[in-house]
Protein backbone atom coordinates (compact mmCIF):
# COMPACT_ATOMS: atom_id res chain seq x y z
CA UNK A 1 0.00 0.00 0.00
CA UNK A 2 3.21 2.54 0.82
CA UNK A 3 5.89 2.79 2.68
CA UNK A 4 7.33 4.14 6.04
CA UNK A 5 9.66 6.37 3.92
CA UNK A 6 8.18 10.41 4.08
CA UNK A 7 9.46 12.28 0.91
CA UNK A 8 10.16 15.68 1.23
CA UNK A 9 9.94 17.15 -2.01
CA UNK A 10 6.60 16.70 -4.57
CA UNK A 11 8.28 13.92 -6.79
CA UNK A 12 6.91 15.76 -10.33
CA UNK A 13 9.09 13.56 -12.33
CA UNK A 14 7.90 10.20 -10.97
CA UNK A 15 4.09 11.48 -11.72
CA UNK A 16 5.53 13.16 -15.47
CA UNK A 17 6.69 9.31 -15.63
CA UNK A 18 3.24 7.46 -13.87
CA UNK A 19 1.13 10.15 -16.47
CA UNK A 20 3.16 9.46 -19.60
CA UNK A 21 3.11 5.54 -19.43
CA UNK A 22 -0.65 5.70 -18.67
CA UNK A 23 -1.38 8.82 -22.06
CA UNK A 24 0.61 6.14 -23.90
CA UNK A 25 -1.54 2.83 -23.05
CA UNK A 26 -4.97 4.84 -23.16
CA UNK A 27 -3.96 5.71 -26.55
CA UNK A 28 -2.56 2.23 -27.22
CA UNK A 29 -6.16 1.38 -26.24
CA UNK A 30 -7.95 3.27 -29.01
CA UNK A 31 -6.11 1.78 -31.80
CA UNK A 32 -7.49 -0.98 -33.57
CA UNK A 33 -6.09 -4.07 -33.74
CA UNK A 34 -4.38 -3.72 -36.92
CA UNK A 35 -2.96 -0.37 -35.77
CA UNK A 36 -1.78 -1.65 -32.25
CA UNK A 37 0.16 -4.37 -34.11
CA UNK A 38 1.85 -1.79 -36.02
CA UNK A 39 2.23 0.69 -33.35
CA UNK A 40 3.55 -2.32 -31.18
CA UNK A 41 5.89 -3.73 -33.65
CA UNK A 42 7.17 -0.09 -34.32
CA UNK A 43 7.77 1.06 -30.89
CA UNK A 44 8.29 -2.47 -29.37
CA UNK A 45 11.96 -3.41 -29.22
CA UNK A 46 12.01 -5.71 -31.53
CA UNK A 47 15.57 -7.97 -31.55
CA UNK A 48 15.63 -8.96 -35.17
CA UNK A 49 15.28 -5.54 -36.61
CA UNK A 50 18.29 -5.07 -35.06
CA UNK A 51 20.29 -8.54 -36.03
CA UNK A 52 18.38 -9.23 -39.06
CA UNK A 53 17.82 -5.92 -40.88
CA UNK A 54 16.38 -7.40 -44.54
CA UNK A 55 13.84 -9.48 -42.55
CA UNK A 56 12.94 -5.91 -41.03
CA UNK A 57 12.45 -4.39 -44.06
CA UNK A 58 11.06 -7.40 -45.60
CA UNK A 59 8.11 -7.04 -43.15
CA UNK A 60 7.53 -3.62 -43.32
CA UNK A 61 9.04 -2.17 -39.65
CA UNK A 62 9.99 1.37 -40.13
CA UNK A 63 13.71 2.67 -39.84
CA UNK A 64 13.63 4.24 -36.55
CA UNK A 65 17.09 3.83 -35.05
CA UNK A 66 17.58 3.06 -31.89
CA UNK A 67 14.54 4.49 -30.38
CA UNK A 68 12.79 1.89 -29.68
CA UNK A 69 15.58 0.58 -27.06
CA UNK A 70 14.12 3.42 -25.17
CA UNK A 71 9.84 4.19 -26.41
CA UNK A 72 9.48 -0.35 -25.76
CA UNK A 73 9.64 1.17 -22.10
CA UNK A 74 6.21 3.18 -22.43
CA UNK A 75 4.35 0.41 -24.08
CA UNK A 76 2.39 -2.27 -21.99
CA UNK A 77 0.72 -5.65 -23.38
CA UNK A 78 -2.22 -5.17 -20.86
CA UNK A 79 -4.18 -3.08 -18.32
CA UNK A 80 -2.46 -5.28 -15.33
CA UNK A 81 0.58 -5.16 -16.55
CA UNK A 82 0.10 -1.49 -16.64
CA UNK A 83 -0.86 -1.05 -13.38
CA UNK A 84 1.91 -3.71 -11.70
CA UNK A 85 4.44 -1.42 -13.25
CA UNK A 86 2.85 1.90 -12.12
CA UNK A 87 2.44 0.89 -8.85
CA UNK A 88 5.90 -0.15 -7.93
CA UNK A 89 6.60 3.26 -9.21
CA UNK A 90 4.62 5.15 -7.24
CA UNK A 91 5.44 2.83 -4.29
CA UNK A 92 9.32 3.38 -4.84
CA UNK A 93 9.95 6.22 -6.81
CA UNK A 94 8.67 9.11 -4.94
CA UNK A 95 11.65 8.00 -2.35
CA UNK A 96 14.25 7.66 -5.19
CA UNK A 97 13.44 11.37 -6.87
CA UNK A 98 13.66 12.98 -3.06
CA UNK A 99 17.47 11.42 -2.70
CA UNK A 100 18.13 11.64 -6.26
CA UNK A 101 16.98 14.97 -7.26
CA UNK A 102 14.43 14.80 -10.26
CA UNK A 103 17.09 15.09 -13.42
CA UNK A 104 19.24 12.19 -11.74
CA UNK A 105 16.08 10.05 -11.15
CA UNK A 106 14.60 10.71 -14.72
CA UNK A 107 18.22 9.21 -16.11
CA UNK A 108 17.98 6.55 -13.63
CA UNK A 109 14.77 5.27 -14.86
CA UNK A 110 15.58 5.98 -18.99
CA UNK A 111 18.96 4.33 -18.21
CA UNK A 112 17.82 1.46 -16.45
CA UNK A 113 15.31 0.80 -19.05
CA UNK A 114 17.81 1.05 -22.19
CA UNK A 115 19.62 -1.49 -20.20
CA UNK A 116 17.07 -3.80 -20.13
CA UNK A 117 16.43 -3.43 -23.52
CA UNK A 118 19.58 -4.27 -24.23
CA UNK A 119 19.99 -7.07 -21.95
CA UNK A 120 16.83 -8.21 -23.82
CA UNK A 121 18.25 -8.00 -27.12
CA UNK A 122 21.68 -9.66 -26.39
CA UNK A 123 19.91 -12.38 -24.85
CA UNK A 124 17.91 -13.40 -28.32
CA UNK A 125 18.96 -11.40 -30.80
CA UNK A 126 16.66 -13.22 -33.04
CA UNK A 127 13.35 -12.85 -31.64
CA UNK A 128 10.67 -11.03 -34.10
CA UNK A 129 8.33 -10.59 -30.81
CA UNK A 130 8.13 -7.08 -30.05
CA UNK A 131 9.56 -7.28 -25.98
CA UNK A 132 7.54 -4.37 -24.12
CA UNK A 133 7.16 -2.60 -20.56
CA UNK A 134 8.70 -0.70 -18.01
CA UNK A 135 9.50 -3.44 -15.97
CA UNK A 136 13.73 -2.99 -16.56
CA UNK A 137 13.38 0.62 -15.81
CA UNK A 138 10.49 -0.32 -12.89
CA UNK A 139 13.54 -3.00 -11.31
CA UNK A 140 16.17 0.36 -11.50
CA UNK A 141 14.17 2.37 -9.27
CA UNK A 142 13.76 -0.69 -7.39
CA UNK A 143 17.27 -1.39 -7.07
CA UNK A 144 18.16 2.16 -6.15
CA UNK A 145 15.51 2.27 -3.41
CA UNK A 146 16.57 -0.93 -1.53
CA UNK A 147 20.03 0.50 -1.69
CA UNK A 148 19.15 4.18 -0.78
CA UNK A 149 16.67 3.13 2.22
CA UNK A 150 17.80 -0.47 3.57
CA UNK A 151 15.83 0.21 6.62
CA UNK A 152 12.33 1.00 4.65
CA UNK A 153 9.10 -0.83 5.50
CA UNK A 154 6.50 -1.23 3.08
CA UNK A 155 2.43 -1.55 4.53
CA UNK A 156 1.08 -4.40 2.69
CA UNK A 157 -2.33 -5.52 2.60
CA UNK A 158 -3.25 -9.44 2.95
CA UNK A 159 -6.73 -10.16 2.11
CA UNK A 160 -7.63 -13.25 4.82
CA UNK A 161 -11.39 -14.43 2.61
CA UNK A 162 -12.86 -10.84 3.52
CA UNK A 163 -10.64 -9.44 6.07
CA UNK A 164 -8.18 -7.34 5.29
CA UNK A 165 -4.83 -7.62 7.09
CA UNK A 166 -2.48 -4.84 6.96
CA UNK A 167 1.35 -6.07 7.62
CA UNK A 168 4.13 -4.02 7.88
CA UNK A 169 7.33 -6.08 6.21
CA UNK A 170 10.60 -5.01 5.14
CA UNK A 171 11.23 -3.56 1.83
CA UNK A 172 14.01 -5.67 0.84
CA UNK A 173 11.47 -8.78 1.65
CA UNK A 174 8.73 -7.09 -0.69
CA UNK A 175 11.25 -6.83 -3.58
CA UNK A 176 13.03 -10.19 -3.19
CA UNK A 177 9.02 -11.51 -4.00
CA UNK A 178 8.86 -9.20 -6.77
CA UNK A 179 12.00 -10.46 -8.54
CA UNK A 180 10.63 -14.19 -7.94
CA UNK A 181 7.41 -13.13 -9.24
CA UNK A 182 9.04 -11.33 -12.56
CA UNK A 183 11.73 -15.23 -12.86
CA UNK A 184 8.54 -17.16 -12.67
CA UNK A 185 6.46 -15.30 -15.44
CA UNK A 186 9.48 -15.35 -17.39
CA UNK A 187 9.58 -18.89 -17.54
CA UNK A 188 5.87 -19.94 -17.69
CA UNK A 189 6.34 -17.93 -21.17
CA UNK A 190 5.95 -19.85 -24.06
CA UNK A 191 9.12 -19.77 -26.13
CA UNK A 192 8.92 -17.34 -28.49
CA UNK A 193 5.56 -15.88 -26.88
CA UNK A 194 4.47 -13.62 -24.52
CA UNK A 195 6.06 -10.07 -25.55
CA UNK A 196 6.78 -9.24 -21.93
CA UNK A 197 10.64 -8.56 -20.86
Amino acid sequence: MRDNVPSRRFPWVNYLLLGGNVAVFLYQMGLGRTELLRFIYSFGLVPARFSLPGWAARVGLPALGYLPFLTAIFLHGSLGHLVSNMWSLWLFGDNVEDRLGPGRFLLLYLGAGVAANLVQYYSNPGSQVPAIGASGAIAGVMGAYILLYPQARIITLVPIFFYPLFLEIPASFYLLLWFLLQVFYAGIQPAGGGGVA
